[in-house]
């Protein structure tokens, strides 16, 4: 039976809730650069398969782009990624970014302090017309060639960012449901902060994730 245009309105933001929280996770091992989540991918540079699993970025020209958004119509979500630091990488490196066809962005990065370490940076934007927010602290440095887990949980409401777990920063966000979209892994989309390190694994979560439940598997 067809729906009234009135109730159709009125029901598709619940319709597109009640399609979030039935999505299950989404989890990307990096083990092909040219197939991402059985997605063909577009591959910047040569970006190098680990014998254990993962991918190597070369800091200048290493990327890949996966075709899909899967934050897309999440109201709250978790996102987890495993990744090495370099030592000798540039200083500011955006290695994750999911990006929908209205502008609204999400991106993990990271800044590297040479000799001591580097620090993370998570970023959300609601599109044309809305205030972002960065979670970053300089102070809050992390051991250079080890691997971590960064993490971005979304709430609906508040962004808080987390490296291995412990809880780093936390900030509130205007964030409307992201349309479909693209991903970028160990770049911008733009082609612009090349990362320079390994990347291992991606998950995202239509809901939030306590740290603490996050497996810790591939360090």
């Amino acid at each position: 039976m067809k729906l009234p245009h009135h109730l159709l309105v009125l029901t598709a933001p619940f319709l597109a809730l009640a399609a979030a929280a039935a999505a299950p996770p989404v989890t990307w091992p990096l083990t092909d650069p040219a197939s991402v989540g059985g997605q063909a991918t577009v591959v910047w540079g040569a970006p190098q398969v680990l014998p254990d699993g993962g991918l190597r970025f070369n800091g200048s020209s290493d990327g890949v782009l996966v075709p899909v958004n899967p934050l897309a119509g999440w109201d709250k979500f978790t996102i987890a990624i495993l990744f090495r630091q370099d030592a000798d990488g540039p200083f500011a490196q955006r290695f994750l970014h999911a990006e929908d066809g209205r502008g609204e962005r999400m991106t993990i990065e990271s800044r590297v302090v040479a000799g001591k370490g580097w620090y993370m940076d998570t970023f959300l934007l609601g599109g044309t017309g809305l205030k972002g927010l960065a979670l970053i602290d300089p102070k809050k440095l992390h051991p250079l060639d080890q691997w971590a887990w960064g993490e971005l949980v979304f709430d609906g409401h508040t962004m808080t960012s987390y490296v291995d777990g412990v809880r780093e920063l936390t900030g509130t966000v205007a964030l409307p449901l992201m349309g479909a979209g693209k991903t970028s892994v160990g770049v911008r989309q733009n082609k612009v902060y090349w990362f320079k390190g390994q990347i291992k694994e991606v998950r995202f979560y239509p809901e939030v994730v306590a740290p603490a439940d996050l497996p810790r598997v591939g360090k």
